[in-house]
């Protein structure tokens, strides 16, 4: 008989992960999940922003969501422009583009969450699109 397969594990450790810098004091710490397959895909993670940094306009080929854990952010979201606060929760159909920026004096953490495989991002600005979490989209 073939060995069974062992079952993924139910926790993700922040040490069993690897950080990312994304330069000018926005930090990327992906938690994507052990359990991805090719049949289902759940990619999560938590990004820090140094006061007054953002991410450039960018959109993902799925929705997703986004919970501002702490600080202050403005929130772009296709046409519509917002300030939120932590405990905040945001949807972001897929194609929309969209950013946050840190808009208060101390750190903002966000935590977001996409359903789907093969998630990608594209920037606004040049049009490149990324496979998400893939080396180039990591700079």
């Amino acid at each position: 008989m073939g060995q069974t397969p062992q079952a993924p594990s139910l926790l993700i450790r922040p040490s069993e992960v690897e950080p990312f810098d994304r330069g000018e004091g926005i930090v990327t710490l992906p938690m994507v999940g052990k359990w991805n397959s090719t049949q289902s895909s759940v990619t999560t993670g938590v990004t820090s922003f140094a006061p007054g940094t953002g991410i450039p306009l960018h959109s993902h080929n799925v929705d997703e969501c986004v919970l501002v854990l702490e600080g202050e952010a403005t929130v772009t979201i296709g046409e519509d422009e917002f300030d939120v606060d932590a405990g905040v929760n945001t949807w972001v159909p897929a194609g929309v583009p969209h950013r946050f920026v840190n808009r208060g004096d101390s750190l903002m953490r966000i935590f977001w969450i996409y359903g789907g495989l093969q998630v990608t991002r594209t920037i606004t600005a040049t049009g490149q699109t990324f496979e998400h979490l893939s080396a180039h989209d990591r700079q």
